[in-house]
């Protein structure tokens, strides 16, 4: 992958629509039939009202409704502004408030003028790699841009990967098209459940094609839910990077436990590390509950505060251990 440096969030754009935009692509049907004879049409009719453009002064870029009156956006497109203007699929326009935003995550809330708007489904559930992907946005000031790809992996960290985020989160890669402006905008998956708000792509000029990552829903939705409480979000982890346990995985490298979470690295002096977690371990409990998966690692952990001590039991060589781990704070 390219250097972290070369990592660019994918919006603001600045103002106008100088050059030229991405195309709206034609999927093959999925398996089942989900994009039907029409491609994605039905389902684009049905999730673009939820779709928002966000203009901050001469910058552009997207949002997605997550309360009737809330658009969820990356805090780098608000940056440093109290009031923006949101622009929706119809065409109309009105105010919108930065009620708080969020560094880390690259998440920011804005509560808008006009109300009662359509709620898309929020999918907290990981996607898989290979899944269809689609994102609507508005790239160089495109209004409702639609592309499409599929989930190119899972789990993408890029620390200080741009010069105006320090989103430090579990990326998802796309190869969707996204560009700038698009940052803010939903991805969605072949249902049109939204399963990430598109961050940061690699420009072509690097040599990169067509990669692009988002934040995860469940990122997105838990850290919007704290923004609104009380304005700030905490940032628990335990400096560890996980992966799907296969069948494959399983068969290859003969992992005796049939479900859990496979640790791919540590980051050392993490409070994974400090707890003695190896390169090849599998999380099978955390706190007060078992994991089967990923989802459930991080869905213990946003239960934590940091500096709360876990129990985190592991498989190792075919042996289960136990040790103590200590929440942590993500570095900003």
């Amino acid at each position: 992958m390219a250097a972290a440096a070369l990592v660019l969030v994918s919006g603001c754009t600045n103002g106008g629509q100088d050059g030229q935009g991405p195309g709206t692509q034609s999927p093959a049907p999925t398996p089942g039939g989900s994009a039907g004879g029409t491609g994605y049409a039905d389902l684009v009719d049905r999730v673009e009202p939820s779709v928002v453009t966000v203009r901050a002064g001469d910058g552009v870029g997207s949002g997605v409704v997550y309360k009737p009156d809330v658009v969820i956006t990356n805090q780098h497109v608000v940056q440093g502004r109290d009031q923006v203007r949101i622009v929706y699929a119809d065409g109309t326009e009105s105010g919108g408030t930065v009620v708080a935003a969020d560094q880390v995550t690259d998440i920011a809330v804005v509560r808008t003028e006009r109300g009662n708007l359509p709620v898309p489904e929020y999918r907290e559930q990981l996607p898989r790699q290979g899944d269809r992907a689609i994102a609507i946005g508005s790239p160089l000031g495109f209004q409702n841009s639609v592309t499409s790809g599929i989930i190119s992996g899972l789990h993408r960290e890029i620390p200080g990967s741009a010069s105006r985020t320090q989103s430090l989160v579990d990326l998802i890669q796309t190869d969707a098209s996204i560009s700038p402006g698009n940052s803010g905008g939903a991805l969605l998956d072949a249902q049109g459940r939204v399963i990430g708000i598109n961050e940061a792509y690699i420009p072509p000029s690097t040599g990169a094609v067509s990669l692009g990552f988002a934040i995860p829903a469940a990122t997105a939705v838990d850290t919007a839910d704290e923004l609104l409480q009380d304005g700030t979000a905490t940032h628990p982890y335990l400096g560890v990077s996980l992966g799907r346990l296969t069948p494959a995985i399983r068969e290859q490298f003969d992992v005796q436990v049939e479900q859990g979470a496979l640790v791919l690295g540590v980051e050392q002096g993490g409070p994974a590390a400090e707890a003695g977690l190896q390169q090849g371990d599998v999380i099978v409990g955390l706190g007060d509950s078992q994991v089967g998966s990923v989802e459930d690692v991080l869905a213990a952990l946003r239960q934590a505060e940091p500096d709360d001590k876990l129990q985190l039991e592991y498989s190792r060589n075919g042996q289960r251990q136990q040790t103590t781990v200590t929440v942590g704070t993500r570095p900003g």
